[in-house]
């Protein structure tokens, strides 16, 4: 599995100008390909009149679902461009459609595919992305005397505490990448006087 990817912030809007034609470069995050292809037909009816509405997207933390579409342009000059500029950057669970309003000055292939990749990484840079890390569900489950201070201690020695629940013992989930786990058990072990329990679930992405 892939240790980290990036994706879209959120969906945002970039447009810039080249040879009097208007290229709108719409991106989005999309966890699945319906979501993807849902937002492209969203940007499609948004400008139904637009010379061209190519698309690429990638799904999957390894990138396992890859499309692209070049909407009339000439072969491989629009939608390939966008789908390697989202791979070169490590863009995954992400869509990006380039709106483009001819103006009159034809660019060549080469000029395309400058254009069209060109725009999805301005775009990206605009619009900004963020960094997702591989790691592991694990649950620390303390009796309630120790559980606010072991709470305290997670979060200020970096933790991700991602939810805290209470019942005859607290339990306190949490992500930890997979290489620190034995180091963690150890620290548990130290910080609680061997009192916790840890107990390690499965595989997830979150925010660096």
């Amino acid at each position: 599995m892939q240790e980290q990817y990036r994706t879209v912030a959120a969906a945002g809007v970039y447009e810039t100008e080249i040879n009097r034609s208007r290229f709108i470069c719409a991106l989005a995050p999309a966890a699945t390909e319906e979501e993807a292809q849902s937002f492209v037909a969203g940007i499609r009816r948004e400008h139904p009149t637009a010379t061209h509405n190519c698309y690429a997207y990638v799904i999957g933390a390894d990138a396992a679902v890859q499309k692209a579409s070049d909407d009339g342009e000439p072969g491989g000059t629009a939608g390939a461009p966008m789908l390697q500029m989202l791979i070169r950057r490590d863009v995954r669970y992400a869509v990006a459609v380039v709106t483009r309003y001819y103006g009159g000055v034809k660019l060549g292939a080469g000029g395309l595919i400058r254009a069209y990749g060109g725009v999805v990484g301005e775009a990206l840079d605009a619009v900004g992305t963020v960094t997702r890390r591989r790691f592991r569900l694990a649950v620390v489950t303390v009796d309630h005397q120790r559980a606010g201070r072991l709470e305290n201690d997670l979060r200020a020695t970096g933790r991700t505490v991602r939810s805290v629940h209470y019942g005859e013992r607290v339990a306190i989930e949490i992500g930890l990448p997979d290489a620190d786990v034995d180091t963690f058990r150890r620290w548990l072990a130290d910080t609680t006087a061997g009192s916790a329990a840890l107990e390690l679930g499965g595989e997830a992405y979150g925010d660096a």
